[in-house]
């Protein structure tokens, strides 16, 4: 198992995001930031997916971008969020995956 800790990049340590009993994303190469776990974009299970007219803006990241999380007929808006253009300073998140709204990421 390879840990790059100065990247925040978990290189071999599987993890899992989870909502409604569905596998959400999978991949042993997330990005950590701020606690939050980025998963790469082909790691997420896009049918589970829609995209969000919501953004927000970082002050060192940049705009955020959401995606409205759909399981079985249930919906959770603004879920999984990203960045499709962030600043220079998190350019290793550019595109990546992370959640909230009572979605569990385990590794």
């Amino acid at each position: 198992m390879k840990l790059l800790a100065l990247l925040g990049i978990y290189m071999g340590i599987m993890a899992k995001a989870m909502w409604e009993g569905a596998v959400l994303a999978e991949s042993d190469a997330t990005v950590e930031v701020e606690g939050n776990q980025y998963f790469p974009p082909n790691s997420i299970l896009k049918e589970y997916f829609k995209v969000s007219d919501a953004h927000s803006v970082c002050p060192w990241k940049g705009t955020a971008s959401y995606y409205d999380v759909e399981v079985n007929g249930k919906r959770n808006d603004g879920a999984a969020w990203f960045y499709p253009e962030p600043k220079e300073a998190a350019k290793q998140i550019r595109g990546y995956v992370a959640f909230w709204k009572g979605v569990r990421v385990e590794k």
